[in-house]
């Protein structure tokens, strides 16, 4: 399908594609799905999502202890060796303490014309987490206004809002379809796509998946494949494709998740009605939290196991990037709630290199066959 190549070419040698967007306008980079992109899109500005490196990493740990996770390790290695030089700014939202840390180092180290701290409240279960989510978006697009010496006006934050709601609708329609027929898409298929959404130009993106969806619509009941096990996957990020491939050789079949470069990344809507800002900061306050994020003891848990349960999932893996503190805390009470719904779980700990495959196959299959 080429509109499944046409992510896979983006993903494949992000820089290049965004060389070419540089010759076009600016570009903002960011490492967290609470950073407000519908405003530095309002702002004719690129927004781009990081995801480490696939290299060595060496000068970061310059600066960096080396128990800080690899995917904050890994953007500031890109940084220091130059391979960001698309980039004309940076975004730091208020999230987990590396990635607050990292906005102090870059700022010190790295030299892009505009750098921002967007320090968003972290409990959203406050009458006043709103007007104070609302207060913080404000001051960004005041501030974003300011670097670029041009006003963001409401009209565009509509237009900007439209394309977003389109973009994540549509995303979400292909989790849905594979979730009725997983034999429609491949896993891996399914998360490149939403990688290269994050760094695609969004209008070409949000075109992009149209194609897809009108093409599996159209198929959505003609493909046919052996039964295989039903599962979710929980945590922060997934950048490595190859384990939706070993998951499905072993036997089973990821339905949907809970990753921020998953369905975190599209879930809910934003209202076109009243106040742009006032909309932006309900998504934001609303949207499924990860752990950075309070809005009750439980919600986490929750919300996966619901996603079990909606999904008809029998199994749950959880996807724990190595010295990731907020997943790594919140994984002993989703596991213990995953239990009381008698839903099985397997932890497996990842970092900027996999484990072999044959011992990832291995641990797949026994997790599989137990269900």
């Amino acid at each position: 399908m080429e509109g499944i190549h046409a992510f896979q070419r983006v993903v494949n040698d992000p820089g290049s594609y965004l060389q070419a967007v540089k010759g076009k306008q600016k570009i903002i980079g960011y490492c967290c799905t609470y950073l407000p992109e519908e405003i530095i899109f309002a702002a004719g500005v690129h927004p781009v999502r990081l995801f480490g490196t696939k290299g060595n990493i060496a000068k970061a740990d310059a600066h960096l202890q080396a128990y800080s996770c690899s995917l904050v390790r890994g953007i500031l290695e890109e940084g220091l060796a130059g391979r960001l030089s698309y980039l004309d700014g940076m975004v730091f939202p208020h999230s987990c303490d590396s990635i607050q840390r990292l906005s102090d180092i870059w700022r010190l180290n790295i030299g892009f014309t505009w750098h921002a701290d967007v320090v968003l409240p972290v409990k959203l279960d406050t009458a006043s987490a709103r007007e104070y989510m609302a207060a913080v978006l404000k001051k960004f697009r005041r501030d974003l206004e300011a670097w670029l010496d041009t006003p963001i006006t409401d009209e565009s934050l509509a237009t900007s809002i439209t394309t977003y709601n389109k973009l994540r609708r549509l995303l979400k329609r292909i989790y849905e379809l594979r979730s009725e027929n997983p034999a429609l898409i491949s896993g891996r298929d399914v998360a490149t796509i939403v990688k290269g959404s994050m760094i695609m130009r969004r209008e070409e993106a949000a075109h992009t998946l149209e194609g897809i969806v009108q093409a599996l619509e159209v198929q959505k009941n003609q493909s046919s494949a052996p039964q295989k096990k039903r599962l979710v996957v929980a945590g922060s990020i997934c950048d490595h494709m190859e384990v939706y491939d070993l998951i499905e050789q072993a036997g089973g079949v990821v339905v949907w998740d809970d990753l921020c470069t998953g369905s975190r990344f599209f879930e809910g809507q934003i209202a076109l009605d009243g106040d742009p800002i006032l909309s932006i900061a309900d998504r934001y306050t609303d949207r499924t939290i990860c752990p950075a994020k309070h809005a009750s003891l439980t919600a986490r848990g929750d919300n996966l196991v619901q996603i079990a349960k909606e999904r008809k999932a029998g199994g749950a893996i959880f996807l724990l990037l190595k010295f990731c503190d907020p997943h790594a805390f919140d994984y002993p009470y989703m596991k213990e709630m995953l239990d009381k719904e008698n839903i099985p779980s397997m932890l497996l700990e990842i970092e900027q290199e996999l484990p072999s495959a044959g011992q990832l196959a291995t641990r797949f299959e026994t997790f599989i066959e137990m269900l």
